[in-house]
């Protein structure tokens, strides 16, 4: 650790010696940890105007009025603006000149050892950076994975205490900010896999970065947001829902990529399990085909999350590297079917066993992991660089010991062709069509949609060299 990074009894010192701010905790349900530490420093009367718990929940909508689910966005919202206004209603007139005003709340479900689902919360503040100025936000979704509800209790006052100095003395760094949160803490304790800037304080922020950062820094394995570029809270987005993922770069999205997933979708809600009212399509990038040597590049992610918003889509960013991690996570949140759509060579490097050495019972365990839950593979054939040829889930060459494991998924559909993808665009190649982006050859426009095609050229993404287009594109916006 470094020397000069503040620890927790030193963060919450540093605030109460500070007079320039001055704020209310209000914490409910498991979480009444944080407020804990600013009393046991010392100093607390000089920046806590108030402290308050509800553990009741007839208590806490007298307070804060009705609401369907405690733990939620919403009660956190509604808590903080609650506060917020109190304090400028009681305090504006006597302190709002020279005192910056913060509502920290949090909300919070404990560990459920009789349904043996871990510990949850909903954390939040809304600040000023100086007095009368409008407030900004920061609002997070924490997953707890202490073993027993005390740490998990330790856990969330460190992690209020980081989130209350961190957007009080480091919001002109979020990405310090984020780093933040875990000091004192681990990724053994807990995982942020949801957090939203928002006001005047972080009015160049851009949030679907933050999801990125969260998984890029371990506060998290996966972060996901919609196709407006709002961040939302997994277990919200996939509760009860139908899931189609399809894995890729999207280096730019092709006519290929865009097809694969287009007749995926209709494969699968054929499934009688599955309700098309009910599906949730997910492009989902993995860090390990964002990766550039050991660095990032971040304006090139944000190149291919633009398109994909665009286009409707729903982004997911991951850890995952193999397949049965990403299909563990999804099974956490969701017991309806999950598909999967990819190519042939995809499927090829899942049977290959050097994926899978980690794993006690090698590659049995992974299949075991992944299909659990009747997960479906949607596959698309490829053309035999070699042959010239189809390759297709059929008449793909599988090791000769792997290949009655193979016919078993296969035969009982967890292996499913599409036969209705365009053989016409199986030769498109994303790297290829960002050579011939870059190189100004014109025909990387005949091998991605329309739309895709307009947002290259009005935006100028991937290095395209042309002049912007003057001229808007029919919309053809593609959604599954």
């Amino acid at each position: 650790m470094e020397q000069n990074k503040p620890d927790t009894h030193q963060k919450a010192l540093t605030i109460n010696l500070d007079e320039s701010k001055y704020g209310t905790i209000a914490e409910i349900g498991a979480g009444q940890e944080t407020a804990r530490w600013f009393f046991k420093v010392g100093g607390a009367a000089g920046t806590i105007a108030k402290a308050m718990s509800a553990y009741d929940m007839k208590f806490s909508d007298s307070i804060y009025g009705p609401c369907g689910r405690y733990v939620s966005r919403d009660r956190l919202q509604s808590m903080l603006d609650h506060e917020y206004r109190l304090l400028n209603e009681r305090l504006g007139e006597s302190r709002g000149g020279h005192s910056a005003f913060f509502a920290f709340a949090n909300t919070v479900a404990a560990r459920s050892f009789s349904q043996k689902r871990e510990g949850h919360g909903w954390l939040g503040i809304r600040f000023q950076t100086r007095p009368g100025e409008q407030p900004s936000q920061i609002d997070l979704h924490v997953q707890l994975k202490g073993q027993e509800n005390i740490q998990d209790q330790e856990t969330l006052g460190l992690l209020g205490v980081n989130l209350i100095h961190g957007a009080l003395y480091s919001h002109q760094d979020p990405d310090a900010l984020l780093v933040s949160l875990l000091d004192q803490l681990s990724t053994d304790l807990l995982a942020i896999d949801m957090i939203d800037f928002s006001g005047p304080a972080f009015s160049t922020v851009d949030n679907r970065l933050m999801a990125l950062r969260l998984v890029q820094h371990g506060l998290s394995n996966a972060a996901m947001f919609q196709a407006d570029g709002q961040v939302v809270q997994p277990a919200d987005a996939l509760y009860k829902k139908a899931v189609l993922v399809e894995r890729s770069r999207f280096r730019p999205p092709t006519r290929l990529t865009m097809n694969l997933l287009d007749c995926a979708y209709r494969e699968f809600c054929k499934d009688p399990a599955v309700d098309p009212d009910e599906v949730l399509v997910l492009s989902e990038m993995t860090l390990h085909n964002l990766r550039e040597g050991e660095e990032i590049d971040v304006q090139d992610f944000l190149h291919r999350v633009e398109i994909l918003c665009a286009l409707g889509k729903h982004v997911m960013i991951s850890d995952y590297g193999e397949f049965y991690r990403l299909a563990q996570y999804l099974f956490r949140y969701t017991q309806r079917p999950v598909g999967v759509a990819l190519g042939v060579p995809t499927l090829a490097q899942i049977f290959d066993e050097r994926y899978y050495e980690d794993l006690d019972g090698g590659i049995l365990e992974s299949f075991g992991r992944l299909f659990r839950n009747d997960l479906r593979l949607y596959v698309c054939p490829t053309v035999d660089p070699q042959q010239g040829g189809l390759t297709t889930v059929h008449n793909l060459r599988i090791p000769g010991h792997l290949q009655h494991l193979y016919r078993h998924l296969l035969d009982n559909g967890y292996i499913r062709e599409l036969v209705s993808v365009d053989l016409s665009q199986l030769s498109i190649f994303s790297h290829e069509v960002l050579e011939k982006i870059r190189a100004g050859d014109p025909e990387w426009e005949t091998m991605v949609p329309e739309e895709v095609a307009r947002i290259i050229r009005e935006r100028r993404l991937f290095h395209y060299p042309g002049p912007a287009a003057t001229e808007e594109s029919a919309d053809t916006t593609a959604t599954a």
